[in-house]
C-alpha cells in the first residue's frame, strides 16, 4: 500500500473535532465557527442522514476546512465521501477490503486500532497512522505508552473520552499525534447557534495542545 502522511494531510491539527450533525442548515456556520478557533481538520461521522449533504456544504462553502468524514465501515463508502468533497476518511476499524478501498481512491486513511493483534495488522498492510477508538474503555493513554515501546514509527489519533482534563496524558506521549474530540460542538451548541461559544472552546484546545506539544 502506498504511503500517504496522513496527519500532514490534516494540517497538522492536534485536535479534530468529531462531529455529528443533524441539520445541513448547521454545516457552514459551525465549519467556520470551528476554522476561525484555529481547528480546520474536521470529522464529520456518518451517523446522520444529512452527513454526505453537510460534507458537501462545508466543502464547497469552507474552503479553508479539512474536511473529513468518519464511521466510514464499507468499502463503496468510500467513493461516495470522495464525490460528496471529503479529504480524508476515519474508519472505526480495519479490513483489508476497506484499505484497498482507500489506496483505490488515493485519500488518506485513518483507520481504528486498539488491540497490539489489530496495530500489527495494520502495520502488515502498510498502515502506520491509526486512530484508537474508543480511547477512554481500551485503556487509554496507558495503553498508547506501552504501544509507544513495541510499535515504532506507529502514530495515533485517540478519540473517545479525550477531554481538556486528560488531553495531556495523551498528547505528551511520543506515538500520540493529535486526539478527536466530541466536547468541541454538541447538538445544543449547533441548534441554539452558539457559533461564537464553538469558537471560544476551539481557541481553547488549540492553544492547551499547542501548549503540550510545545513544553
Amino acid at each position: 500500500m502506498s504511503k500517504i502522511d496522513v496527519f500532514a494531510a490534516l494540517g497538522g491539527n492536534p485536535v479534530i473535532p468529531v462531529l455529528v450533525v443533524e441539520d445541513v442548515a448547521h454545516a457552514v456556520p459551525m465549519a467556520k465557527a470551528l476554522v476561525a478557533g484555529g481547528l480546520t481538520a474536521l470529522e464529520v461521522t456518518l451517523r446522520t442522514d444529512c452527513a454526505l449533504s453537510v460534507i458537501e456544504r462545508i466543502a464547497n462553502e469552507v474552503p479553508e476546512a479539512i474536511i473529513g468524514v468518519g464511521t466510514v465501515t464499507r468499502p463503496e463508502q468510500f467513493d461516495e465521501v470522495k464525490k460528496a468533497g471529503a479529504q480524508f476518511v476515519v474508519s472505526p476499524g480495519l479490513t483489508p477490503t476497506l484499505a484497498q478501498a482507500a489506496l483505490d481512491n488515493e485519500m488518506p486513511y485513518l483507520p481504528g486500532a486498539v488491540t497490539a493483534s489489530e496495530v500489527i495488522r495494520a502495520m502488515e498492510l502498510g498502515i502506520t497512522d491509526l486512530k484508537f477508538f474508543p480511547a477512554g474503555t481500551s485503556g487509554g493513554a496507558a495503553a498508547l505508552k506501552g504501544f509507544s515501546t513495541v510499535f515504532a514509527g506507529v502514530r495515533f489519533c485517540p478519540t473517545g473520552g479525550v477531554k481538556p482534563g486528560n488531553m495531556a496524558d495523551y498528547l505528551s506521549l511520543p506515538n500520540v499525534v493529535t486526539v478527536g474530540g466530541t466536547w468541541l460542538v454538541t447538538s445544543e451548541m449547533m441548534n441554539n447557534g452558539e457559533w461564537s461559544e464553538i469558537t471560544r472552546i476551539a481557541a481553547e484546545a488549540r492553544a492547551q495542545a499547542d501548549g503540550i506539544l510545545a513544553s
